[in-house]
């Protein structure tokens, strides 16, 4: 694979590209679960700007090192934003925002290779993918409100993603389900035993090499236009929603809960 200047200087991500042009980011904090921090969130778009701006990339897939997919936003960076103030709060929002929209709008094909569990965050970047492909035995989950928080800046990625009613069952519970139920609910296109992954995923890529990359490139600017699709004001209010979010005596306690290894005070143990 080409790796060259675009991988140089990347600490929380890998980028290589084929001699065909297919990009392989990859989030390499394996051993955190591929949690999304300030660094990973900064690679990460960067890595999609340079990508959508390289004539030679034909088509990009997205996946996890280790055993995870993304486990969803860092804690600790998560509980970094409770000492910080409004605006340093809105600017941490912004730049998860603005790591989405980059993934969203970029105008070449977008695969997910979901090679395990995908949480809050994880959810959201399965959500901006043209076709997201997983192993069967990966877990998903918005499980924001177990920590007091809520799918805020990945909310209208998710919605667009799956609709409103089937958003519904998943938005503001923190339950975990599985492969079957996250292709039921549209958020994957296809699940596959862990041995059939890279053969599927090549099998989606392949037809994008054949295409002309600026009528591909055209026609995910016109779905954007003619479907449903996170506009500039809702991801502003859901920036907004986060900072709102992570000023809250539930989200503090939440939060503190996790790291201190007992429940929040809100939960109950079930019939």
């Amino acid at each position: 694979m080409r790796c060259g200047a675009l991988a140089m200087g990347f600490e929380s991500i890998a980028v290589g590209i084929d001699p065909r042009g297919v990009a392989l980011l990859t989030l390499s904090r394996g051993e955190k679960h591929n949690a999304l921090d300030a660094r990973m969130i900064a690679e990460v778009t960067e890595a999609a700007g340079t990508l959508a701006a390289d004539p030679e990339v034909r088509a990009v897939v997205l996946t996890g090192a280790g055993r995870s997919f993304c486990a969803g936003g860092d804690l600790g960076w998560m509980r970094a934003q409770m000492d910080a103030d409004r605006a340093q709060r809105i600017s941490e929002a912004r730049k998860l925002a603005e790591m989405l929209r980059a993934l969203d709008r970029m105008p070449k094909p977008l695969i997910g290779r979901i090679n395990g569990q995908a949480f809050g965050g994880g959810v959201g970047l399965i959500s901006v993918t043209d076709h997201a492909i997983a192993v069967d035995t990966a877990r998903f989950g918005l499980t924001e409100t177990r920590l007091g928080l809520i799918p805020a800046t990945i909310g209208p990625y998710v919605v667009a993603r799956l609709g409103a009613a089937r958003s519904r069952r998943v938005f503001a519970s923190p339950h975990l389900f599985g492969a079957e139920v996250a292709r039921d609910l549209g958020l994957l296109g296809d699940v596959v035993a862990e041995d059939a992954l890279d053969d599927t995923v090549e099998a989606a890529v392949a037809p994008y090499l054949t295409a002309a990359p600026g009528a591909t490139a055209d026609a995910k600017r016109l779905l954007a236009d003619l479907a449903p699709t996170a506009d500039d004001a809702a991801i502003e209010r859901s920036i907004q929603a986060l900072a709102d979010r992570w000023e809250t005596a539930e989200a503090t306690e939440g939060i503190a809960a996790f790291f201190e290894k007992r429940p929040a005070p809100w939960m109950r143990d079930g019939p």
